[in-house]
């Protein structure tokens, strides 16, 4: 047997027992394993559902261009069926999103428009007006809007929710899901409750997202948006696919809670999976105390962890959001094991004979310049030699006539590794704020003292 295109592989995914990092929670946990569709995420299924009803209603025509705001699989779904179909697309994402997702988008031929994360929906700048505008601009477009497209919820009705009752012979009892779009917990949920109205179907939020409170108390309060890491989940509006009818409960995850259990899923269950299903499996743990023996829990698993490379399976990353404890050394522990040092500084309006007889005085070889005790550059002995041998008059001139960049600044939770990177000719030392925001200086003296303690 053979399938006549790509797209004819997308669905009956596998469910799939949780074992290790479940197993003091009293019910059976199942992972929807939505990474084996061809696209390694949830979104095939409703990517091609909307193109095909577009196609069907008039609204998308040959040789069409599909745009959309994505925060990247949906456009990997969209972008695999463009290509069976014959569309172009174009899509809008927001610089938060991994470099993997956007290019995974590139690799399938589609352009993709990286726009700020920290801006209202109803800017111009965010990814929703900017995929709006271009659907004006360019002729013969088309935006499948996945927030209010209900053929995205309905994929799930048609397709999701039957294999899930289906697969556990209708003795699921409870469905966690990361909610975003709202389309996966909308269509499946309403399905599964058709089938037995007493099943529960819990939604993951994340801190800075709207879903929560406003299920809880009818209220879309603004003073609960504020940026957040995790990708997949939360929205800072409502989009029209969550129907909080549907949905019991909604539980919030934190950033690193999300972050460390994406990790523990490949490590401990040897599924590969992306930073909503981290998320999931994180709530679903903070609600066990809600689950019985007998509960049987599907938890969907949206994507694959390839996507996420460079954030949560990268240490450094992890460590520079002090969401990872260091084992090696950072920038805290450095500093830690020097001792509490008073920073050195000069004037930027000071001479440049002050700063020789300064370093000459103190035995040091670079000393960060401030102006109204602000950092604003450095001063190094080959600043000073080079400018001198150049222009003899300089030294009666100010420091601020002569000195360089300033050195860059890290934060307590750099790496080690980081720090040594970021150490070279031009930049001898970093600096650092403490808990008590002084300013620290870093030197290359002060790692080396500290690799041998």
């Amino acid at each position: 047997m053979w399938y006549n295109n790509i797209l004819e592989t997308i669905g009956n995914t596998p469910l799939v027992r949780l074992n290790a990092i479940t197993k003091d929670v009293k019910a059976t946990v199942l992972a929807k394993i939505e990474t084996s569709n061809p696209g390694n995420s949830i979104k095939d299924r409703m990517a091609v559902k909307m193109i095909e009803d577009a196609e069907r209603e008039g609204k998308l025509k040959p040789g069409g261009t599909i745009i959309e705001g994505t925060s990247g699989n949906t456009g990997m779904g969209l972008a695999m069926a463009a290509i069976v179909k014959g569309y172009k697309c174009i899509f809008t994402t927001t610089d938060k999103q991994s470099k993997e997702k956007v290019d995974a988008l590139r690799a399938f031929g589609a352009e993709v428009i990286v726009c700020p994360t920290n801006v209202d929906p109803e800017d111009p700048r965010s990814y929703y007006s900017v995929s709006s505008r271009l659907e004006l601009e360019v002729p013969n477009s088309w935006k499948p809007n996945q927030y209010d497209n209900l053929s995205n919820s309905q994929a799930h009705y048609e397709q999701t929710g039957p294999e899930i009752w289906e697969q556990t012979e209708g003795k699921i009892t409870h469905l966690v899901v990361g909610v975003g779009t709202g389309g996966t917990i909308s269509g499946t949920g309403r399905y599964l409750k058709e089938k037995n109205p007493d099943i529960k179907i819990w939604g993951i939020d994340t801190y800075g997202s709207v879903f929560k409170k406003y299920k809880e108390t009818g209220i879309f309060d603004k003073n609960e948006i504020y940026p957040y890491i995790t990708e997949g989940i939360g929205e800072d509006f409502l989009p029209k696919n969550v129907d909080f009818d549907i949905i019991d409960h909604f539980e919030k995850v934190t950033d690193k809670d999300a972050a460390l259990m994406t990790r523990e899923i490949a490590r401990r269950e040897g599924i590969f999976v992306g930073n909503s299903a981290g998320s999931a499996l994180a709530g679903l743990l903070q609600l066990k105390d809600g689950l019985k023996k007998d509960d049987v829990v599907v938890i969907i698993f949206h994507d694959h962890g390839s996507r996420y490379m460079g954030k949560m399976y990268n240490e450094d990353w992890l460590r520079e959001r002090g969401f990872l404890a260091d084992e090696k050394l950072n920038a805290r522990s450095i500093l830690s094991k020097r001792g509490r040092q008073e920073m050195i500084s000069i004037d930027c309006e000071q001479t440049v004979l002050q700063a020789i007889n300064t370093i000459k005085s103190l035995n040091i070889s670079q000393i960060p310049v401030t102006q109204k005790g602000m950092i604003v550059g450095k001063l190094t002995e080959s600043d000073i030699l080079n400018s001198v041998l150049e222009n003899p008059a300089l030294r009666s001139g100010l420091v601020k006539d002569i000195m360089t960049a300033s050195f860059p600044f890290v934060d307590l939770n750099t790496s080690i590794d980081k720090i040594t990177s970021i150490i070279n000719k031009e930049n001898m030392a970093v600096l650092v704020e403490d808990e008590n925001g002084n300013i620290e200086i870093i030197t290359q003296y002060d790692i080396i003292n500290a690799i041998s303690a």
